[in-house]
């Protein structure tokens, strides 16, 4: 069970399915706040007597130890008698949480704020605004006046007032600075010794067209400031005001501000213009989710789900052609070869199917290639696990050279760009078709830079990176991951960072030490938190550690982490491997000799060479020929690798083992 742990108010915890964690007493809290502050350092039993007692009584160190196994009960429920803990550890002289980066709403607000102020104004909005929700009251509430505390608290209590003030100016910059006012004058009020908030809050008022009020704060500024401080305003605020009584051109607002008035101009026009029911109104809508979409996070499945909407609606009006356009005009670029809501892609493909058999026969080419190629990349991850019938599962990988025929047929780049997005999708009838994807990679960036294709252009640097990585060629990963990451910032782009964070640490675990390859996969984690992509995000980061485990051959690793981990859609084939390693080589035979193939896609051979290890490692003879017969096409690349998240090394290293393995057990 995974448990998330809070601070960002009174001390708590929640199980994985949001239900609170009931931690006992008032002591057990404290234990468990003393270790947090600790930030997965061990904490000596001395000094934990120390710090929970005043004047500890003489059994201090045994009802430490009680208070420690409670919250182990409560925090660990599942851990069989005598198993050692996972999360609340003995280490040495004392005990140490050791709770990943995501677990604790702390962690997640310090990363949030980090990553965020570096974010474009938008997406910095969007980011402090879900960081900011994590709190519930004051930073450890119950032991605040703890001395151990008081520190910790105080640099959350900063950093939350720093969140406050950079959301601000970001929204202001975007041109919504009235929207900023009330919040910012509450902030002040509350902590009016921070000179920068009372800048913000003039900046807003005088871009509100408030100028009047913005010399009113002034003087209230000074006056405060004067009363709680004894000070005189800085040097940064007597210049705004002298700036404001001028009506200093640079206090007008720049490009975010020009932009956000002519979008209230613009869609003004449109209300009063485009009757509510138009037709045209559903395109608008299917335009605005596909940019929509590429905003990450809660845009991106606002996008989805307003998708759905729109194509629903338009099939309502009986008119193919429109319903075409609107599910056509969504080419919103995929990487990711698993979806994020099956349920959701059966539903397009099966309207794209309806309406690409309603269309009049003969003519509107681009509307089919358009449907096709949907159907194409909506149907990722859905090839057949073993090797089709003739005819059967072959609709997907159809309807991607069919789209590419008409797009090349009408020299139509955007649609060509589209359409090898689907042909991309559907490259997993086998292992070991890295140079394959890396060609379409490759056509892409010649399709999109000199067209403007920007999302498309990303596409290629990251279907690229994957394809280079699988070939081990790491330098020009790294190149297109530069690339990717430029163009990316230049164009607000935020979900690009999550693929070429966790490929940073893909490099990381072939580079550096365990410890820090753990690091930078933790690091990795954190960037899918509110990413909005549970295709990608569900069972990735216990897969990549084990993966970097059975690497580094670290088999009491590989044991801890299978009794605490959630697999996700993997686990069917890490099973044996887990059994395996606790010594269960029955078990492990047993769900080998059950298994079906991984799913045709991105993490393929890797799964196929976890499952090699187990076979080999048991002697299962059948299970072994299948796994060399899948993985020999990849036996020039690196197990794994072609996701551009994780490794399994050389497929080459696999089947060598197991050659030896099989003849080794004669049968």
């Amino acid at each position: 069970m995974r448990v998330d742990l809070g601070v960002l108010g009174p001390v708590a915890a929640w199980d994985e399915t949001g239900d609170a964690v009931p931690l006992r007493g008032p002591r057990h809290r404290a234990v468990l706040a003393r270790l947090l502050v600790a930030r997965r350092r061990v904490v000596p039993v001395s000094r934990l007597v120390r710090d929970l007692w005043d004047e500890p009584p003489a059994d201090a160190v045994g009802a430490l130890r009680t208070f420690v196994a409670g919250l182990r009960r409560c925090l660990e429920p599942d851990r069989p008698p005598r198993a050692p803990a996972r999360l609340l550890v003995t280490d040495g002289p004392g005990y140490a949480l050791r709770a990943a980066p995501g677990q604790v709403d702390a962690w997640r607000f310090e990363h949030a704020v980090d990553t965020g102020a570096g974010l474009p104004p938008a997406a910095r909005v969007d980011r402090l605004t879900t960081a900011l929700e994590h709190w519930r009251g004051p930073a450890y509430a119950d032991v605040a006046d703890a001395p151990w505390a008081r520190a910790e608290c105080a640099r959350l209590a900063e950093l939350r007032l720093r969140a406050v003030e950079l959301r601000a100016e970001a929204r202001i910059t975007l041109g919504s600075a009235a929207e900023a006012v009330p919040e910012l004058d509450a902030h002040v009020t509350e902590h009016p010794w921070r000179e920068d908030a009372w800048h913000l809050l003039v900046l807003a008022l005088y871009r509100s067209g408030r100028q009047a009020d913005a010399l009113s704060v002034l003087r209230r500024a000074r006056r405060t400031l004067g009363e709680h401080l004894g000070v005189e305003p800085g040097p940064r605020l007597r210049r705004l005001e002298t700036d404001v009584l001028r009506q200093a051109e640079h206090l007008d607002p720049g490009p975010g501000g020009t932009a956000e008035r002519v979008w209230a101009l613009a869609t003004a026009a449109y209300e009063h213009t485009v009757p509510s029911r138009a037709r045209a109104r559903l395109e608008s809508a299917a335009v605005l989710m596909r940019d929509l979409a590429v905003t990450g996070g809660g845009g991106l499945e606002a996008a989805r789900r307003h998708r759905v909407a729109a194509v629903a609606a338009a099939e309502q009006t009986g008119d193919p052609e429109l319903t075409a356009r609107v599910i056509g005009i969504y080419d919103v670029p995929a990487v990711w070869t698993r979806s994020d809501d099956p349920a959701e892609a059966r539903w397009l493909v099966d309207a794209a199917e309806r309406t690409l058999r309603r269309l009049p026969a003969g003519r509107l080419d681009a509307a089919r290639g358009r449907l096709l190629a949907t159907i194409a990349v909506e149907s990722r991850g859905t090839l057949p696990t073993e090797p089709a019938a003739s005819g059967t599962g072959a609709r997907a990988p159809q309807a991607a050279r069919q789209a590419e025929r008409i797009a090349r047929r009408l020299n139509d780049p955007s649609l060509l760009a589209f359409a090898l997005n689907g042909v991309f999708m559907q490259t997993f009838t086998r292992a070991g078709l890295a140079a394959r994807r890396d060609a379409i990679g490759a056509e892409l960036l010649a399709l999109s830079a000199p067209g403007h294709l920007v999302t498309y252009e990303v596409l290629g640097h990251l279907v690229r990176l994957q394809a280079r990585c699988a070939l081990a060629d790491f330098a020009a990963a790294d190149r297109h991951a530069a690339a990717a990451d430029e163009l990316s910032v230049r164009h607000e782009l935020p979900l690009v960072s999550v693929f070429t964070t966790w490929y940073r640490a893909l490099r990381a675990s072939l580079t550096r030490p365990l410890h820090a390859a753990e690091s930078a996969y933790e690091e990795a984690e954190a960037t899918l938190a509110g990413a909005g992509m549970p295709g990608l995000e569900r069972g990735l980061l216990p897969l990549a550690r084990l993966c970097l485990y059975v690497r580094h051959g670290a088999v009491d690793r590989v044991a801890e982490l299978g009794g605490r981990a959630d697999w996700g859609p993997y686990d069917p084939w890490v099973r044996p491997v887990l059994l395996r390693s606790r010594g269960d080589d029955e078990g492990a035979r047993a769900a080998l000799r059950d298994l079906a193939s991984p799913p045709r896609d991105l993490l393929f051979e890797a799964l196929w060479c976890l499952v090699a290890d187990a076979a080999a490692g048991v002697g299962e003879r059948t299970v072994m020929r299948r796994a060399r017969a899948q993985l020999a096409p990849a036996a020039a690349e690196l197990g794994g690798a072609g996701s551009g998240l994780l490794t399994l090394g050389p497929v080459s290293e696999r089947l060598d083992a197991l050659d030896a393995a099989l003849a080794g057990h004669p049968g």
